[in-house]
């Protein structure tokens, strides 16, 4: 059985969370990066990564790395590298991104093209061909400069991790599926307890928390550009890995899970992509405004993406939310609260101070993950 090295690109910030499950999956982590962890793996691993992992942004096959200080090094290192071993004679192959660090090859475009032009030259000499018409399964290439080292992959995934298939409406600047979910794995929230979202927005916290606590796999209902790859990928593989999904997922269970917002268009939103979700059965959405902001259980957690300036331009309007979030949070005095923002003022205006926070970037934007941490509950 033929091993595989993969990377797994996430949000700056939360690479524990997604080492936690690739090794969860049984995979071997072999190195943490800033924003990626690669691992090892078979082929089915491509399968099941994808399915499965709830925080990677995609699934990256490794074709190697190369130290490049100029473009004839750059060429000359993907040339050497044995592309025959996954893209086929009539594959379509381009180089659909390309980055660079602090790196003294640094044209995005101009590294597209070299490579380019080096994978074509390797193939031509594999296959003696001089024309590729391409019309076959799509390889789509990614490099990565950082200090002149160059990673070279092809993405497995297609459409990113984070397009689970159910937000088929947004709300206005909506959390990414994704970060939602990695930011509730690394709070202590467990299915038993409530979970709350006073700005639920397209409902994502609710529903990422509801996917979770019926152990639905976030890619069930969508497809993988690597499903085609027959020549590296066995079909039998893919279904496994969606028998394994669907023997996994318990429909049955009740979670306490609610998601409240003061816009009613906005309610309606998430209650559509709680229903694309297979999860409208275990989450409640109400249009309330945060004002009102209330529950009867205890020890539940409030996880939020409130406001934060870039969605509202109006200060003393930030103000009030956030102090009325302050206000009503306090009244659940049993409870914890998780907030992303990057509001600077958020724990003056909540006159509360966070027991911790951690910086992550949401897309471009720099904001911290904000814990005000409840009592535990007693032991049962």
């Amino acid at each position: 059985m033929d091993k595989y090295e993969f990377v797994a690109p996430c949000h700056f910030g939360l690479e524990s969370v997604l080492k936690r499950e690739i090794i969860n999956l049984g995979y071997d982590i072999i190195r943490v990066e800033d924003g990626r962890i690669t691992f090892a793996g078979d082929d089915c691993a491509v399968c099941r990564s994808n399915m499965f992992l709830r925080t990677a942004e995609r699934i990256l096959l490794k074709l190697g790395e190369a130290h490049a200080e100029s473009f004839d090094e750059l060429f000359e290192a993907v040339k050497a590298m044995e592309w025959e071993r996954f893209i086929p004679v009539d594959g379509k192959f381009w180089v659909t991104k390309a980055t660079s660090v602090r790196s003294k090859v640094f044209s995005p475009t101009d590294i597209q093209r070299i490579v380019k032009k080096a994978v074509v030259e390797r193939l031509k000499s594999v296959y003696n061909v001089d024309w590729f018409e391409e019309k076959g399964n799509s390889f789509p290439i990614r490099v990565s400069f950082v200090k002149d080292e160059a990673l070279i992959t092809i993405d497995t995934t297609g459409e990113s991790l984070h397009k689970r298939g159910y937000r088929k409406i947004n709300s206005k600047a909506p959390i990414s599926e994704t970060l939602a979910a990695a930011l509730i794995m690394l709070t202590p929230w467990k299915k038993d307890r409530v979970l709350l979202d006073p700005f639920c927005g397209s409902g994502t916290f609710p529903i990422e928390a509801a996917l979770m606590a019926a152990n639905i796999a976030p890619g069930l209902n969508r497809e993988f550009l690597s499903e085609s790859w027959k020549h590296l990928i066995k079909k039998r593989n893919w279904y496994d890995t969606a028998n394994e999904a669907n023997d996994l997922a318990d429909y049955n269970v009740k979670p306490e899970l609610f998601g409240y917002d003061i816009d009613a268009n906005v309610i309606k939103a998430a209650i559509a992509n709680a229903n694309n979700a297979g999860v409208e059965n275990m989450v409640h959405f109400e249009q309330r405004p945060v004002s009102e902001l209330s529950n009867p259980a205890e020890y539940g957690f409030i996880i939020t993406n409130p406001p934060y300036g870039e969605r509202l331009e109006d200060a003393e309007g930030l103000k009030k939310i956030y102090g009325e979030l302050g206000e009503r949070f306090k009244l659940l005095d049993t409870w914890s609260a998780y907030v992303i923002t990057s509001y600077s003022d958020i724990e003056t205006d909540m006159a509360l101070k966070a027991d911790k926070n951690r910086k992550i970037y949401n897309g471009m934007i720099k904001t911290y993950f904000y814990q005000f941490m409840g009592p535990k509950p007693p032991k049962k």
